[in-house]
C-alpha cells in the first residue's frame, strides 16, 4: 500500500527520444511526470496542474525554456526550476538564473546524476519553503541571530555582521542540521558560482565559525563535494 504521495514533475523537452527516455526513467523512479513537447504546451500544462518541480529544456520551439521559466515564476515564486542545456554553462547561467533557475544540468548527463541533482534540489527547496520568510530571529544554540539587523548575539556580546555574512548565516539557519548546497548559496548570495566567489564564500564561512565559537554545541562543518552544514547539538 502506497503511503507517500509521488513528487510531480513537469518535463518540457522537444526532443522526442530524449523526452520519452527521461519520462520513462523518472516514472520508473517513482516520480509522477508530465511531458510537454514544447514551451507553449508546457505553460498550458503548468496552469492546469500542480507540480513540485519543473525540468525545462532551454532550446524549444514556440517558447524557449527561459521564457517558460519566467511565466512559471510569475505564477509561482517558489517551485524549483531546473534547466537542461546543451550549451555552455557560462553562456546560459546569467539569463537562466535571472529567469528563476535553481540549477542547470548540462547535456549529456547520466540518469544517476539527474536523479541525485533533483533529489538535492527538492530537499533544499523543501527546507527553504518550510521557513516563513517573515521570520527574522533565529535561536541557534546559545546564540540569537537577528538577520534583519545583521546581529549575532550570545549573552551580552554582540557581533555585527556584513550583509553577505548575514545572508549566509540565514541560509545556514534555514537549513539547520541539513546540507546547504554550495552552488545554491553561491548563486543566491553572489549570483555566480565561479571559482573566485567560491573562495570568497569559504572566507565568510571561516568568519562565521569564529563568531560561533562561544557555544561548543554549535558548529559549521564541511560536507565534501556538497556544501556546509550548521550543526546545532541539543
Amino acid at each position: 500500500m502506497e503511503t507517500q504521495t509521488k513528487i510531480k514533475i513537469l518535463l518540457a523537452e522537444d526532443d522526442a527520444n530524449h523526452g520519452k527516455l527521461l519520462m520513462d526513467y523518472l516514472e520508473a523512479k517513482n516520480y509522477s511526470t508530465s511531458w510537454a513537447k514544447n514551451g507553449k504546451e508546457g505553460f498550458e500544462m503548468f496552469k492546469k496542474n500542480v507540480y513540485d518541480l519543473c525540468l525545462l529544456d532551454v532550446m524549444m520551439p514556440l517558447k524557449d525554456g527561459f521564457t517558460l521559466a519566467r511565466e512559471i515564476r510569475a505564477q509561482n515564486k517558489t517551485i524549483p526550476i531546473v534547466f537542461l542545456t546543451a550549451k555552455s554553462m557560462k553562456e546560459d547561467a546569467i539569463e537562466g538564473f535571472t529567469a528563476g533557475a535553481d540549477d542547470f544540468i548540462t547535456k549529456p548527463f547520466s540518469m544517476e546524476e539527474l536523479l541525485l541533482r533533483l533529489g538535492a534540489i527538492l530537499r533544499r527547496t523543501s527546507n527553504r519553503a518550510s521557513v516563513d520568510e517573515s521570520i527574522k530571529i533565529f535561536e541557534v544554540g546559545a546564540y540569537r541571530f537577528d538577520c534583519e539587523n545583521q546581529v549575532l548575539k550570545i549573552g551580552k556580546k554582540e557581533q555585527n555582521l556584513t550583509t553577505k555574512e548575514s545572508e549566509l548565516m540565514r541560509l545556514l539557519c534555514v537549513n539547520r542540521n541539513d546540507v546547504l548546497d554550495r552552488n545554491f548559496a553561491l548563486n543566491a548570495i553572489w549570483k555566480d558560482d565561479n571559482y573566485f566567489n567560491s573562495r570568497s564564500m569559504d572566507v565568510f564561512v571561516t568568519r562565521l565559525r569564529k563568531y560561533l565559537k562561544g557555544d561548543p554545541k554549535v558548529e559549521i562543518i564541511n560536507i565534501h563535494g556538497k556544501g556546509f552544514k550548521l550543526l546545532v547539538n541539543k
